[in-house]
């Protein structure tokens, strides 16, 4: 598998395998930031009234959703989803796991295939 990155009007556009392959990471690890923040915020408020856990999976999660947010872009932009699709995508970073459920549908769906070569 090849990291390749073309140029695109001005936008960098990965090879579908790389984006498909980012897509699929990011949204997994985002939701598994999420998880540990809703733990970390758990043990804060009602367990041992600790922040550890918030401040560890806090600043982890804020990166990894914008990272989530730059790779859902940039990938939208290399299947050529549809901006309808595009927004489901982004508002799936907001509520805790939805990027699982949306990485499972695009999947299911085809959103993150590469486009068939026609001879």
């Amino acid at each position: 598998m090849g990291w390749s990155v073309r140029q695109s009007e001005g936008v960098a556009v990965v090879s579908p395998s790389t984006g498909a392959l980012a897509f699929r990471v990011v949204a997994i690890a985002e939701a598994c930031s999420w998880a540990g923040l809703l733990i970390g915020m758990f043990f804060k408020y009602v367990v041992v009234f600790d922040d550890i856990g918030v401040k560890v999976f806090g600043p982890v999660h804020g990166a990894l959703f914008v990272a989530y947010v730059v790779v859902t872009l940039v990938v939208s932009r290399t299947f050529a989803w549809r901006l309808p699709t595009t927004l489901v995508a982004l508002v799936a970073s907001i509520p805790p796991l939805a990027t699982l459920w949306f990485e499972r549908r695009a999947s299911r769906h085809g959103l993150l295939a590469e486009p068939a070569v026609v001879a």
